[in-house]
């Protein structure tokens, strides 16, 4: 469960309402610089919110190929003081010469080479899953995860994302950084040893390329977002054999890609 006093604080405000100005206070959601540390070289600076750091570095580090399975991590420690997450990996120790270091933002901007997009492609297998999923199970289950989500509540600064089954919520995960709380679920999933190729992804921002490429790597067949994806979204989704639902409302909502998955309310 998220402690609000770690990831919020309250700042002064003025406020404008029917022709007037007030003083008072607002909640407003935390971001902070984390070091991720893999076998003593300092790999990736990220920009989050303070909280599920472990499920994040794992989930980072498989989205960028560098573990496949749990077994694969050694160690993972977490210092909050000094805002570090030190990883120990098996096999070939990373170097400064192999890896060019990354600056992770909330705005999912990074440093590195500008191959990224198409290295990071290329090593996508296209999912193949037969799930389906009626409108109502969609509504439902984005209603479901707005309820658990207390940063989004207090501070309307976080996005969420939530692992799914068609019924229930499995892992909901919030972030300042709409790519981050896509690699939490990635990490809490990989050291569950949970399977994602039958599961849906619940989702609170926009839909955007590395989003996609993200949900592809993980092998998830459904993102469902109550915003709209982009065209190089759309069309990854197409070749990766992905289902984009987005502009998701009360009764209403918009299938991008493979509609197949989408079948009528009984």
């Amino acid at each position: 469960m998220i402690e609000i006093t770690e990831t919020c604080t309250k700042v002064p405000v003025i406020r404008y309402k029917n022709g007037a100005f007030s003083t008072g206070e607002d909640m407003i959601i935390k971001e902070v610089p984390v070091s991720l540390i893999i076998n003593n070289f300092e790999f990736a600076t990220m920009v989050c919110s303070p909280c599920d750091f472990q499920e994040m570095a794992v989930g980072f580090l498989y989205s960028e190929g560098l573990v496949q399975q749990s077994t694969d991590i050694k160690s993972i420690t977490v210092d909050r003081a000094s805002k570090t997450i030190r990883v120990e990996t098996k096999g070939e120790a990373l170097t400064e010469e192999k890896f060019v270091k990354r600056l992770v933002t909330t705005s999912c901007s990074r440093g590195g080479p500008s191959l990224y997009f198409f290295n990071s492609t290329k090593k996508v297998v296209p999912v193949t899953s037969d799930i389906k999923i009626t409108p109502d199970e969609i509504f439902y289950l984005c209603d479901e995860v707005e309820k658990i989500s207390p940063l989004f509540q207090n501070t309307g600064g976080s996005h969420s994302a939530a692992l799914c089954t068609n019924k229930k919520i499995i892992y909901s995960f919030e972030d300042v950084g709409r790519h981050n709380a896509a690699d939490k679920i990635a990490g809490r999933c990989l050291l569950d040893n949970i399977i994602m190729s039958d599961k849906i992804l619940v989702f609170s921002g926009r839909i955007a390329s590395e989003i996609l490429i993200k949900v592809a790597k993980m092998g998830i067949p459904l993102i469902a977002a109550r915003s709209a994806p982009t065209e190089l979204a759309v069309n990854l989704a197409k070749e990766f054999g992905i289902t984009i639902v987005g502009f998701i409302r009360t009764d209403k909502l918009t299938i991008y890609t493979h509609e197949y998955r989408v079948i009528k309310n009984t």
